[in-house]
Formats: C-alpha cells, structure tokens, sequence
C-alpha cells in the first residue's frame, strides 16, 4: 500500500516564513559536543541525518531548521535537537505529528522553548488561548509547539501579549487567525511572524516554589530519602 503524505493548509500558508526571517546561523551554540546519531542507523550523504521515513510535516521543519541554523547539536531515532539557536533555548523536532486544528488544520511536530517566567494567575489564560503553548513553571520556561518557525514566533507573542494584559485570551486568538488568514490570503506580513517582539530572559526565570511540610519535615525526609538511595546502590 502506498503511503498518502497530506500537507495541511497552515503548512503551505506559512511555508515562505523563514525566507524572510534572516540567517541566523551566528547564533548557534558551536561550544556544545555534537552527540549527533545517525538516525535509523544510516546518514546521507555529508553525515547528515536521515529522516526519509519521517512524517512530511516533520522532515520540511528539519530541513528548514537545518538550513537556518546548521545541524542539529543531538539527534536520536525520535528527534532533531538544537540549543542555543538564534532567540531560542532550544528546538525540537519529533517524528511523530499531532493534530491541531486552531486557527486552521495543521500538526504540531516542531517545538521551541525561551526561558520566560509565567506567574502562576496567568497559566489558565495561556493554555487556554492555545492549547499548544506550554508553560515550564519548574525549569521557568515556555514553549510553542507548531510546524513552523513563523508559527511558533506567533505563538510566544500573542501567549506573552497575553501574560502581560495587553490582549486578553479572545482577543490574542482573533489576532492569531487573522494574522494567519491575511498572510496567506493578501501575503501581508506580521512582524509577530518573523521574530519575538519582546526582550527575552537568559536564565533567572525558574520557580522552585515552596516546602508542604515544615522546615523541620523537610530535612527528616530529604535525610531518609538519602539514606535510602546510599543503601540501594
């Protein structure tokens, strides 16, 4: 049986983004060890990364990705890693898509975080504005998850728009269909598609939140825990 690969509409829509983003290649973090693996144990030709047997929407976000920024710092049978790339803290792309259809049908299969800090009245508001936004309250990060670039930039945008009370949650989702809809039907250009429109923070965002029990139950069971894992090994 032969298999069927079906573009969604949000892919074709937002496919000439990253033409108009710039190259920033320079930013790429050259001082991490590439760990790369070859994927289903073979590379192509150059020692890249053969994700032929991936979804379409997965294999054109890592081509995109790769001739952005370089090759990825890890890739593992599942996915194409890099850190540091341009205003990112780190890019994912997976072999597997899920479906998503606001503001139109599209999979999500490429993820990218920044380090920002959501106060924790304002996390039903994100995810409600889009379910593919993900709040990191412990690691203090947040991340769009899309099929591309330009999406994931809108996504962060509108989700900081609203952290912040400029957009409320109807509001941010209205702005996000019609920045879609506008560029693929009159090919006009938002700049919350071509980059982050707000200064990002480098580390500092991280919440350790508070103890449940008292200073004192605290030191008796971290002490216990301890004891225990020095008797397992």
């Amino acid at each position: 049986m032969k298999k069927v690969v079906t573009i969604s509409l949000f892919t074709i829509i937002v496919m000439g983004l990253l033409a108009s983003c710039g190259d920033n290649t320079s930013n790429v973090d050259t001082t991490k060890t590439d760990s790369t693996i070859s994927l289903n144990g073979k590379t192509t030709q150059g020692g890249k990364p053969d994700i032929s047997g991936w979804p379409e929407a997965s294999q054109m976000a890592a081509k995109d990705m790769m001739a952005k920024y370089g090759e990825p710092n890890e890739s593992t049978p599942r996915m194409l890693v890099w850190y540091n790339n341009g205003p990112w803290k780190k890019t994912i792309i997976y072999d597997q898509e899920v479906k998503h259809i606001f503001p139109v049908d599209h999979v999500d299969v490429m993820e990218q975080t920044i380090d920002y800090k959501v106060p924790s009245n304002k996390s039903t508001d994100v995810i409600t504005y889009d379910g593919s936004v993900t709040i990191r309250r412990t690691d203090g990060e947040l991340a769009a998850k899309c099929d591309k670039e330009g999406a994931n930039f809108l996504a962060i945008n509108l989700a900081n728009d609203v952290i912040t009370g400029k957009k409320s949650v109807s509001e941010a989702r209205a702005f996000y269909a019609t920045t879609i809809k506008e560029f693929a039907l009159q090919n006009k250009m938002s700049p919350y598609l071509e980059s982050l429109q707000f200064s990002v923070s480098k580390g500092g965002t991280n919440d350790t939140d508070k103890h449940g029990v008292s200073e004192e139950e605290n030191k008796q069971i971290t002490d216990a825990m301890k004891k225990m894992a020095e008797k397992e090994q």
